[in-house]
């Protein structure tokens, strides 16, 4: 008798149906899996003898054979070890075979029989649903994959429970979804002393999903502007946090089953590997890029980045997805982030000020920030300085516009964007716009025409810069409520794409 039970086997955030057949013949003892098994996979086998010890199930004394179906597909990962199990339960005739046949499961077994949680149970139950089957995976991920409505998701604390629930001694409940958890408090804008320019950079940045890059000495506030940049964003719509959640259920980073409505604020640190940054390594995992999808990605210290890391963003940026390549893999995942990068004016980072630059001065300025290719720091549609804030706005009390103040005007221009792209694949935000649609949305009037093809020739605009200047403008009209791109919008969005010059003043 030949069993069968279905589990996935995960490229990026898709799982792919697999068919785990097993079956218990005449022959020497032994116990084999194949169909291309890693060696987590290899050594399920051991974990599934021990468990079944732990229930008092003798395996017979005849071969073992289990294929993990399509065996060209490469498996990975301790979830296997459930499905396996299961499939053997029902070879033996413990468990009925129908009701293995009906279910995707996944999960790692101890050696005691109890079930371990693994990653991937959210985007496992959107397969499980799709093939109008069941699925069944340790309780600690029950909560998580409870979020797709429309999959029955039964979650076991261990075997002895399933093994009681298949043969009607004991039916387990299905599981519930977890908290869907929203934005807390996040930090306030006000408490940025100064920097009006920068913290309108911000909100635009915000607004339109514009990639923004500041550049200023130590201590001048990069990084405090770029902390309060969650606080601003609105919430992520259902749709959005269901897409978010998938990935970060791939990498293991759901906490207890929730959903997070809060949009990814990710800032990793200048020694991450290309792997960290745009996803690989053994299992082709998302990267930072990806974790961070419909959220912020924040770079400091950008020039201290490796040159090929920095370089390995210029696609996702522009396409809003990366493809992991590896010998047994190609993965694409989804990377549609804010881009907020902070760099000092050279490495001493005093260039601007003349007593204390450094003797390299001002050579130190181009050398370091030469580190950031053209067609990199193209891919910026705002570009701002941050100058250093005097003593005396350093004493004065908080004033200007709160987070929640921006965030008002910020929700409003998302809903403006929403119902414009509501009909349009692809496109969520003014930044997203290109073509044909761009210019139907961003024509300028006569007098924003004239300026920007004047800007275009003084500064030579390439036609990157072009459309996002045009991008830029569709958003700050948007943050006024305004149908028409006029020429104030043209100029504001025009003064955010002038190079910055970390030129040392006298």
């Amino acid at each position: 008798m030949i069993s069968r039970v279905f589990t996935v086997a995960f490229e990026g955030v898709t799982a792919r149906l697999v068919e785990v057949q097993c079956a218990v013949t005449p022959g020497l003892p032994a116990f084999s899996v194949v169909g291309l098994p890693d060696k987590a996979v290899s050594e399920a086998r051991e974990r599934v003898r021990a468990a079944m010890s732990a229930l008092a199930v003798a395996l017979p004394s005849k071969r073992i054979s289990v294929n993990l179906s399509p065996a060209d597909l490469p498996k990975e990962g301790s979830h296997f070890d459930l499905p396996i199990a299961l499939a053997l339960l029902a070879a033996l005739e413990i468990i009925p075979s129908d009701a293995a046949e009906s279910t995707v499961a996944l999960g790692e077994l101890s050696l005691d029989g109890s079930l371990i949680p693994v990653p991937g149970a959210l985007p496992a139950a959107m397969t499980a649903a799709e093939e109008d089957k069941s699925l069944l995976c340790p309780a600690a991920c029950g909560s998580e994959a409870a979020w797709v409505g429309n999959a029955e998701v039964i979650a076991a604390r261990d075997l002895a429970t399933i093994l009681r629930h298949y043969t009607g001694q004991g039916l387990l409940p299905p599981a519930t979804p977890g908290d869907a958890t929203h934005p807390s408090q996040h930090l306030c804008l006000r408490d940025v002393k100064g920097q009006e320019r920068a913290k309108r950079a911000l909100e635009i940045a915000a607004a339109g999903r514009h990639h923004l890059f500041m550049m200023g000495t130590p201590g001048s506030g990069k990084s405090m502007l770029a902390a309060r940049m969650p606080g601003i964003l609105p919430p992520l719509t259902a749709p959005e946090a269901l897409e978010t959640s998938m990935i970060h259920s791939v990498a293991g980073l759901l906490d207890h089953g929730g959903i997070s409505r809060a949009r990814p604020f990710r800032e990793p640190h200048h020694t991450a590997s290309k792997a960290a940054i745009v996803g690989g390594g053994r299992s082709a995992g998302p990267g930072e890029i990806s974790l961070a999808h419909n959220g912020v990605l924040f770079l400091d210290e950008l020039p201290e980045f490796a040159r090929s890391v920095l370089e390995t963003l210029r696609q996702p940026l522009e396409t809003g997805s990366v493809m992991v390549a590896r010998a047994n893999a190609h993965v694409r995942y989804p990377s549609r982030v804010t881009l907020i990068a902070a760099a000092n004016p050279c490495r001493c980072g005093y260039l601007p000020e003349a007593d204390r630059a450094c003797s390299r001065a001002p050579a130190c300025g181009a050398d370091y920030l030469g580190k950031i290719s053209g067609p990199l720091m193209d891919r910026f549609d705002l570009r701002v300085e941050v100058p250093p804030v005097s003593y005396t706005d350093l004493g004065m009390p908080a004033s200007g516009e709160t987070s929640g103040d921006v965030a008002a005007r910020v929700s409003a221009a998302h809903d403006i964007q929403k119902r414009r792209y509501e009909a349009i694949d692809h496109t969520r935000s003014n930044a997203d716009c290109e073509g044909q649609l761009l210019e139907e949305i961003a024509r300028p009037d006569d007098a924003g025409q004239a300026l920007i093809s004047k800007v275009a020739e003084k500064i030579g605009l390439s036609a990157r810069g072009y459309h996002r200047i045009l991008r830029v403008a569709r958003t700050i009209a948007d943050l006024e409520g305004a149908d028409h791109v006029e020429r104030h919008h043209i100029a504001e969005a025009a003064g955010f794409r002038l190079t910055l010059s970390p030129t040392r003043k006298s």
